[in-house]
């Protein structure tokens, strides 16, 4: 059994042109509402948490209706291409709202936007699972992840390179930049994935789920096993520590490097870039690492990985070339961390719950989103922005408890034909 890795790479456009919409939104919305709209560092983060209340309600819902779903497109692709569409029209309204000083219409495109998104990230994100087989989920997670850290780049670049060193720049440019990279992955995902095709070809090693399907559609409610809960529970709350913490720096890393370490324009977005293809080298190994020594394991390494570098980023009040070195590593550990805390959520999941898992695991995330802009925006109003990095370590240390407590989630082995496979090495 062997991943299809250009298939993978298709299904993963669609997550490309998600987070290339979200590595603007982090970067470019708290910008716009503290400079231009001269909102304090509290109201920054309540807005830029508004994404995250609407996520919560809207991914587990969204997720769990695309399961339900059946069209000539399939169960996730109309909800990807109905929610691009949306979001591309809403998204290039915010930088013409912003230039007329509309606070109101800005806010209310936002929200627009926000809703348009939220339709569509759970489908986006089970179309890996669905057509995947479990044993192979981590590295198809880890090209997932990888083509999601290529939207990032793709968008950090146009930051860099497309916006002005002024007191107060036009994002227009790079409003329209992203979203043309949005509809062109997603045009290349319909027109590479037949859903409905591939689903019925691909064969899910999923016997016991099938059992479980056929009971329950026959009215018999088969619970999840105590010590299986237990482990997802754990596995959530570390999922929304690890997300306390990362999201800080990603959404707060803007407005520290301009007031801590007095950079201007977007050189910030170089530390960021840094940490991203650092990320993107890291996903495909990650995958094969956790193929032999196991997901919770490699997830584990990868949180204190995090911790160090949080850590040792708190030394320095100043920018300093060891900074490139210290992002590389936190790149590298949520790389391990993403690409195999999803896979191990939905391998609790049955086959027809995938998008409801996926929902799941988003609430969590979401949650963490909702909770972190507001309270570190507080703390940086009432102590500093020299906060932020503490505020990481003590998180991902929370994160490196809870998770040591999963028991389960890590991939069953693949089944050998016959016996002489177990002689044969994977690639």
């Amino acid at each position: 059994m062997k991943l299809n890795y250009k298939r993978t790479f298709f299904i993963g456009l669609a997550f490309l042109s998600i987070c290339a919409f979200w590595q603007l939104y982090d970067n470019i919305v708290p910008l716009i509402l503290s400079e231009n709209f001269k909102l304090n560092e509290t109201w920054t983060g309540v807005i830029m948490a508004l994404d995250n209340v609407i996520a919560l309600f809207m991914l587990p819902f969204f997720g769990s209706l695309s399961d339900k779903t059946h069209t000539r497109l399939g169960k996730r692709t109309p909800y990807i291409l109905g929610g691009t569409i949306v979001a591309v029209v809403l998204m290039v309204l915010l930088p013409i709202f912003t230039n007329i000083g509309s606070f109101v219409l800005f806010v209310a495109a936002l929200a627009l936007l926000l809703i348009a998104m939220g339709t569509y990230r759970s489908p986006a994100v089970a179309l890996m699972p669905d057509l995947t087989e479990k044993p192979l989920r981590s590295k198809a997670n880890a090209v997932i992840n990888l083509m999601g850290a290529v939207g990032g780049v793709i968008t950090l670049g146009f930051i860099s390179l497309l916006i002005k060193k002024e007191d107060l720049p036009d994002y227009t440019v790079v409003f329209v930049a992203v979203a043309a990279v949005m509809i062109v992955s997603v045009v290349v995902l319909l027109f590479t994935i037949n859903e409905n095709k591939l689903a019925k070809e691909i064969k899910i090693d999923d016997d016991e789920d099938d059992e479980q399907d056929a009971k329950e559609e026959s009215g018999t409610k088969v619970p999840m096993a105590k010590d299986v809960k237990r482990s997802l529970i754990f596995i959530l709350l570390s999922v929304f520590l690890w997300y306390t913490a990362y999201n800080a720096v990603t959404t707060a890393f803007s407005r520290y490097a301009k007031k801590v370490w007095h950079l201007e324009g977007g050189g910030f977005a170089n530390c960021l870039m840094v940490a991203t293809v650092a990320a993107v080298i890291s996903y495909i190994p990650f995958g094969i690492i956790a193929s032999k020594f196991g997901r919770k394991k490699t997830i584990l390494f990868s949180v204190l990985l995090t911790i160090i570098a949080y850590g040792s980023a708190c030394l320095f009040m100043d920018f300093s070339n060891w900074m490139f070195i210290l992002f590389a590593v936190i790149g590298i550990g949520w790389a391990g961390i993403n690409v195999n805390s999803y896979p191990m959520v939905v391998e609790m999941s049955k086959g027809s719950d995938i998008g409801k898992y996926t929902g799941f695991y988003y609430t969590f995330s979401m949650a963490a989103q909702v909770f972190t802009p507001i309270f570190s925006g507080f703390l940086f109003e009432q102590i500093s922005f020299k906060v932020l990095f503490p505020y990481a370590v003590a998180f991902s240390v929370l994160a490196f408890i809870t998770m040591s407590l999963v028991k389960h989630g890590d991939s069953k082995p693949i089944k050998k034909e016959s016996a002489l496979e177990n002689f044969d090495f994977d690639d």
